[in-house]
């Protein structure tokens, strides 16, 4: 917390004072870098093929979650034990549901389950990354294998 504190030029009791605890401050931090992947895909180049919108979103998410790997292990790390309850999954399925959008080729059972779907298979992506057994280098390979198998399995 006081290098986060530091690197944004603050106080240590100023991300308290505004959050109210650590659990708010690592909630707050998740869902910006989820922000910033929706964003980041919403002004992306559209593509009209669900599996190439679905790695695309999963392209950029790893980008964002690289870009500063240090701080982004440390709030993975904490929001997978913090005792408040988040919003992170209800995010998290937003952008994926954005990615999915009209789901050409999926059947509305499969449309209506993959956000959440790949809302968890990401996150168990990262989960191995925060804990060092998957590189910086192989985080960005795996998401996307794990993105596609779940697609191919939903087209079946």
């Amino acid at each position: 917390m006081r290098d986060l504190a530091a690197g944004a030029g603050v106080s240590f009791a100023t991300p308290f004072n505004q959050f109210g605890s650590k659990a708010a401050v690592m909630h707050a931090l998740s869902a910006r870098r989820i922000d910033a992947m929706a964003q980041r895909f919403a002004d992306a180049p559209p593509h009209s093929n669900v599996a190439d919108r679905v790695l695309l979103a999963v392209s950029i998410a790893t980008e964002v979650m690289l870009e500063e790997p240090e701080v982004n292990r440390a709030v993975m790390s904490w929001i997978g034990t913090a005792g408040s309850n988040g919003k992170v999954l209800a995010h998290s399925t937003a952008l994926w549901t954005r990615a999915l959008a009209a789901g050409e080729g999926l059947s509305e059972e499969a449309l209506a389950r993959l956000p959440a779907q790949l809302a968890f298979a990401f996150r168990g992506v990262l989960s191995f990354w925060t804990a060092g057994e998957l590189s910086d280098q192989d985080l960005r390979a795996n998401a996307r294998e794990m993105a596609s198998r779940l697609l191919i399995a939903a087209k079946r």
